[in-house]
């Protein structure tokens, strides 16, 4: 298990460089002047006023040295300066990360909660009325969007059921309110999850009843709950569970506009206002956390598989 932990580990680091690098060259390639913008058109500076503001910032260098600095500053924990605020960018960051994380940790426990009953409700009662309307529903909550599903749980909550939404309250302060809050945006960001954790269930669960072992169970004259509980499910869960690593990492993305529909402080609205301003130290140090995060969630995932399935880890 060690041996294969560290391989994982060090599988890792070329996809963080991957991505800092692509995000980093990404970000310069867009047309305008970041330090400029940063001015406004009010602002009126000198030739050496300039020069010397973009060396503060950094973006007086060739892109690959600016590279190079900024791994070395990384490293150091330093995610720079904000062109837009003037500020640390970590200190912000780790201010609005707690709400983006219990927003998707939210709305990953809602889709569990939606999708496995359903999915081996759908399994057992396979090509029934049930089934049938169960995978309808699946499509629709894949294809619908969820910037349009929360707009539509915000008209329908506050306009016609006349329920106020409230403001964001720190999990600190009260748990209760905090929920309240984060439900209807949890809900809107988890639809989809859900409709895909469904549809990967009903199918695990399906080709692990077809298997040999099940039929001897009950030739046996196991009782159906107990095939279920002790011998299906146990198995039909395993690549569920890689399926959930993945799309935390999704969740953890699609809070950038569910953040900014609730009006909500997180991470993402954080890096969605830096992008329209071309803040490129908050952009980078944002989809740097969210990557951390995918990766070690991935990770975590991957040592869960391996201990339930010891066949990953010999392979």
């Amino acid at each position: 298990m060690q041996r294969y932990l560290a391989s994982r580990v060090l599988a890792l680091v070329p996809v963080l460089f991957g991505i800092l690098a692509v995000v980093f060259l990404l970000i310069r390639l867009i047309p305008g002047d970041a330090v400029q913008l940063f001015l406004g058109t009010q602002v009126e500076m000198t030739p050496a006023q300039m020069i010397e503001l973009r060396r503060f910032f950094g973006v007086d260098k060739p892109i690959p040295v600016q590279f190079a600095d900024y791994l070395a500053r990384i490293f150091r924990g330093d995610f720079g300066v904000s062109l837009r605020t003037a500020r640390p960018v970590l200190p912000d960051i780790l201010t609005r990360l707690p709400l983006s994380f219990q927003l998707a940790s939210l709305a990953l426990a809602i889709a569990v909660l939606i999708a496995i009953p359903l999915g081996i409700v759908s399994a057992v009662a396979r090509n029934s009325t049930y089934d049938v309307v169960a995978r309808i529903t699946g499509l629709l909550g894949l294809s619908i969007p969820n910037f349009w599903l929360g707009a539509m749980l915000i008209l329908v909550f506050s306009r016609f059921l006349h329920v106020p939404l409230g403001q964001y309250v720190p999990l600190s302060q009260n748990p209760l309110l905090t929920l309240r809050s984060l439900s209807l945006p949890a809900l809107a960001l988890g639809v989809a999850i859900a409709a895909i954790l469904m549809r990967h269930t009903r199918s695990s669960l399906l080709e692990v009843l077809g298997q040999e072992y099940i039929r001897t169970a009950r030739g046996k004259g196991l009782r159906a709950r107990v095939v279920m509980l002790r011998h299906a499910l146990p198995n039909a869960m395993i690549p569920v569970i890689t399926v959930l690593g993945f799309q935390m990492g999704y969740l953890l993305g699609g809070t950038v506009v569910i953040e900014e529909i609730f009006a909500l402080p997180g991470m993402g609205r954080l890096v969605l206002q830096a992008i329209f301003q071309r803040d490129y130290p908050v952009v980078q140090g944002v989809v740097l956390v969210i990557a951390l995060l995918f990766v070690v969630t991935n990770l975590i995932v991957d040592v869960l598989y391996a201990w339930i399935d010891p066949r990953i880890r010999y392979g």
